[in-house]
C-alpha cells in the first residue's frame, strides 16, 4: 500500500533510540523528510546518519531537551522555516523513573510532570502555528492510560493526562483539518523496557529473564513486540491514508488489553 508519505515533513522527538528511532526510520523508508531530536546531539546525529544511510532519505538531527518549552519551540520554529512547513509531529519523551507513590517526593512529581505532560503540551502549543489542513500529531502513551501499571505511579498519572490532551486537541483542531491520535505500546522490546524489567527484577529479587518470561506469559501473542511493529502502526496513523481517523486510540500490545472498549 502506498501511504502517500513521500516528501512529507516529519519531526520525531526523543528519537535517538527505542520507539522514537523506530518511527523515524519507518517514516524515512516511506519517503518522509525526517528530523529527529535527542537531549544528546551526538546520539541524535548517530541515529540520523544510520537511518539516512540505510534508507537514502533526508534525515537530520537536533539537540532538544523536551522539558524546556523554549527549546521545543525553537526546534519546531527552526525546522518549519528550513523545511517550508511541517506535516507530522510526533512528541515523545522517556518515561519517569519506576517508583510507587510512597517512594516519590514532590520534586519527583514536578520533574515527571515537565517530562511527560508538560512536554506534550509544549509540542502542541509550538506546533499548532505551523500545522495546516492535513497536518497530524501523534502522541505515544502507554497501556497505563487504561490500566495503571505498578510500580509506575508517576507515569500512570501523567500519561493519562497526555491521553486526555490528545483527545481534547483532536476535538478542537478537527475543523481545521488537523488530526491528533494516540498510539499505545504494550511491551515493546526496547532499551527502556529492559530498564523497567531490570527495576522490577531488582524489586522482586528475580532476574530480568524471569520477569520477561512472566510478562510474556500474560500476553496473548506470547511475546514482546518489536519496535518495527509499533513503528508500522505509527506510520499508518500519520499517513494521508488514515485521513478520516482522529481522536483515536490504537493499541499495539499483542492483545494484552482485553477490555471491549
Amino acid at each position: 500500500m502506498d501511504l502517500q508519505l513521500n516528501g512529507k515533513r516529519a519531526l520525531v522527538a526523543a528519537a535517538s533510540r527505542g520507539l522514537g528511532a523506530a518511527i523515524a526510520e519507518s517514516l524515512a523508508r516511506e519517503g518522509c523528510i525526517v528530523e529527529l531530536s535527542s537531549r544528546s546531539l551526538a546520539n541524535a546525529r548517530g541515529t540520523a546518519a544510520r537511518i539516512a544511510g540505510e534508507t537514502g532519505a533526508a534525515v537530520t538531527a537536533a539537540e532538544v531537551d523536551v522539558t524546556d518549552e523554549d527549546a521545543v519551540r525553537g526546534w519546531i520554529d527552526d525546522a518549519a522555516h528550513r523545511l517550508g512547513g511541517i506535516d507530522i509531529v510526533i512528541p515523545n519523551a522517556g518515561g519517569p523513573p519506576s517508583a510507587t507513590f510512597d517512594e516519590t517526593t514532590p520534586r519527583d512529581w514536578d520533574a515527571a510532570y515537565r517530562l511527560t505532560l508538560r512536554s506534550a503540551m509544549s509540542f502542541a502549543r509550538s506546533a499548532r502555528p505551523h500545522l495546516t489542513r492535513g497536518g497530524t500529531v501523534l502522541y505515544l502513551t502507554s497501556v497505563s492510560v487504561r490500566e495503571p501499571i505498578g510500580p509506575l505511579a508517576m507515569s500512570n498519572i501523567f500519561r493519562a493526562g497526555v491521553a486526555a490532551l490528545a483527545k481534547t486537541l483532536a476535538n478542537e483542531w478537527a475543523r481545521d483539518g488537523i488530526r491528533v491520535n494516540q498510539l499505545i505500546p504494550g511491551r515493546i522490546a526496547t532499551e527502556r523496557l529492559d530498564e523497567l524489567d531490570a527495576a522490577v527484577a531488582d524489586r522482586l529479587g528475580r532476574t530480568s529473564g524471569q520477569v520477561r518470561e512472566a510478562n510474556e506469559d500474560a500476553i496473548p501473542l506470547g511475546r514482546y513486540g518489536e519496535p518495527g511493529e509499533f513503528a508500522a502502526a505509527a506510520t499508518f496513523l500519520v499517513s494521508p491514508v488514515a485521513s478520516y481517523i482522529t481522536g483515536a486510540t490504537l493499541h499495539v500490545d499483542g492483545g494484552v488489553l482485553r477490555s471491549v472498549m
